[in-house]
């Protein structure tokens, strides 16, 4: 592992290095366990902004934030990036089942993004329940006109990595309404895309084809999906949907971006990211408050330390990764349009728990260089070096040849959270949160050196 040799001129004003890269790091983690401020940072984020969907005020007040933020961890220069970000809506809302009494029983539903809603009216209807897509394909339009289908399809508990588990059920909260849609549907319920056996109701992103039908859409909390199957395969359910939720139009928000400014190759960039953005629901506080906050970390650890950049460091909190990806578009486009150097973009967007190792996305040159630096991560509990990815956010750089990372927190506890109204504050640990912001500065440190 090749050494670094830092000389400073005046004691007490650079950090000074005849260690190897191994102390480096150690000392990286000693200033974030003990000095770290993105516990307290994400506090502040969760607490008095709450959610914040691009759009929002809310998102609007995080915007300011960043900038402030950023400028306290001791950022060189900050600026703000415009983006156009659809502006969508939730409004009130309710699902209710018609129980054998005849009584309507409220049960835990949130519409999903992007959707129209019923325009505050009730749409009073009768549920025809299918487990998954091909069985529905299998219906005739006859079957399923004017009525509420539901898709039954749950989270596959038997995929240890959950990740691959939402992989392969956010199929039916991007496309179930409008296979429903196409076959005279009324409006689409699905089974939430969650590990959870609580009955919280998970919101996420979907989407209408063009010229297709614009239905209502909602996602049930996982136990009620369960009463709703068994119920459907008894006999018939008829069920009460209201949703106020709508799309109006867009506006200008804001990537928020803040730089280290490099010694050696200031226009040549490492970036660090996560997106400001969150679901309406909860407080954003993995999703992906965490990410946000581990990256400004990266930059305060560095200045506290006076460790100077070969490269820029550049943080980028982008805006609107939940219901548009804008954020990450744009600042692609500007970089391309500005030709930046772009040598490396790391992304933490998983959430704040404790971090088991990195996703790679880059030549198999670059990927067995960052590999080999795993002695230095088990210490600290990272060993997954080997799955492949990058971010949502930092995608558009890898298509312009970027060299991509993930951080890799434990998955077992994620989609629990994952778009719902308990990811909130109280759900971080500030151990794993600041392990986190660690691997992410020891990564960019040994990118900075050695790339």
């Amino acid at each position: 592992m090749k050494k670094v040799f830092l000389l400073a001129i005046l004691a007490g004003t650079q950090l000074v290095f005849g260690q190897n890269d191994s102390i480096v790091l150690r000392r990286l983690s000693d200033e974030i366990l003990l000095q770290g401020k993105c516990y307290d940072d994400l506090r502040v984020l969760c607490k008095t902004i709450g959610h914040r969907l691009s759009g929002s005020v809310q998102a609007d007040q995080a915007v300011v934030w960043a900038k402030n933020t950023l400028k306290d961890a001791g950022a060189d220069t900050v600026w703000l990036q415009p983006v156009e970000v659809p502006v969508w809506t939730r409004g009130e809302e309710f699902f209710k089942l018609q129980t054998p009494r005849g009584e309507w029983l409220p049960i835990p539903a949130l519409s999903l993004g992007n959707m129209e809603g019923t325009e505050g009216s009730v749409l009073e209807k009768e549920v025809i329940a299918v487990p998954d897509f091909k069985t529905f394909a299998s219906l005739d339009a006859s079957e399923v006109e004017d009525k509420i289908v539901f898709f039954n399809y749950a989270f596959r508990q038997d995929l240890v990595n959950t990740f691959e588990g939402y992989g392969d059920a956010v199929a039916y909260r991007w496309n179930a309404v409008n296979e429903a849609a196409a076959k005279g549907a009324a409006a689409v319920v699905i089974r939430s895309i969650g590990t959870n056996q609580d009955d919280v109701a998970h919101t996420g992103s979907s989407h209408y084809v063009a010229q297709g039908r614009k239905i209502p859409a909602m996602a049930l909390g996982n136990a009620s999906a369960d009463q709703l199957f068994l119920a459907c395969k008894a006999g018939k359910v008829k069920a009460q949907l209201m949703s106020q939720c709508k799309n109006q139009g867009t506006k200008i928000s804001y990537n928020v971006i803040g730089e280290l400014r490099g010694t050696d190759f200031p226009n040549e960039y490492l970036v660090v990211a996560g997106h400001l953005d969150s679901w309406d629901v909860g407080e954003g506080a993995h999703d992906d408050g965490a990410g946000c906050v581990q990256s400004i970390e990266v930059l305060r650890t560095f200045k506290s330390l006076n460790i100077l950049p070969k490269h820029t460091l550049r943080v980028v909190l982008y805006m609107n990764e939940e219901n548009g990806m804008k954020g990450g578009l744009a600042y692609a486009d500007s970089a391309l349009s500005k030709q930046e150097k772009h040598l490396f973009a790391l992304e933490s967007d998983a959430g704040g728990f404790v971090p088991r190792g990195i996703s790679l996305e880059m030549p198999e040159v670059m990927k067995k260089k960052v590999q080999a630096w795993r002695p230095l991560f088990l210490p600290y509990g990272l060993h997954d070096f080997e799955k492949e990815g990058g971010g949502v956010d930092i995608g558009p750089l890898g298509k312009q040849q970027v060299p991509l990372a993930g951080l890799l927190p434990d998955g077992q506890r994620y989609f629990e959270l994952h778009h719902t109204p308990v990811d909130v504050f109280e759900a971080v640990n500030h151990r794993e949160l600041k392990l986190g912001a660690w691997a992410m500065a020891a990564l960019i440190y040994l990118v900075d050196q050695e790339f």
